[in-house]
């Protein structure tokens, strides 16, 4: 189960990851994301979207590591820590994208963040 969760998780982070790029490159997408204050991100936000790609990429490895479906960085107690702290982050993210002002953005990765932090939730305790 928690192979399964950690692999639809690292499949839901590299669809997310690609978006990101489109909003680092500058893709009109900017009301799904950062507040949805802006539809073409500023500087700044693009270096935050880059930013979230390299964060993305290692709660992915932190879960598949946890999980069991790979051994690529972290191991023991270390893994056991930082997989809760992916899913710590994941409950964050589903509360701050739901009282987002950005309609777009609390339709839409309200529940992706809430698939995100119940199967994190899953692999974490495993």
């Amino acid at each position: 189960m928690a192979e399964t969760a950690a692999f639809i998780v690292a499949v839901i982070l590299g669809a997310l990851a690609l978006f990101q790029v489109g909003l680092a490159t500058g893709a009109p997408y900017g009301h799904f994301a950062w507040g949805g204050q802006h539809r073409v991100l500023p500087p700044s936000l693009r270096i935050g979207s880059v930013v979230a790609i390299v964060i993305y990429a290692l709660m992915a490895i932190v879960l598949l590591d946890r999980a069991g479906s790979t051994d690529l960085l972290f191991r023991g107690d270390t893994v056991r820590v930082l997989a809760w702290v992916v899913s710590g982050y994941f409950v964050v993210g589903v509360v701050m994208n739901a009282i987002s002002r950005s309609k777009p953005e609390r339709y839409t990765m309200t529940p992706v963040t809430i698939v995100l932090a119940t199967l994190s939730l899953i692999v974490a305790t495993s």
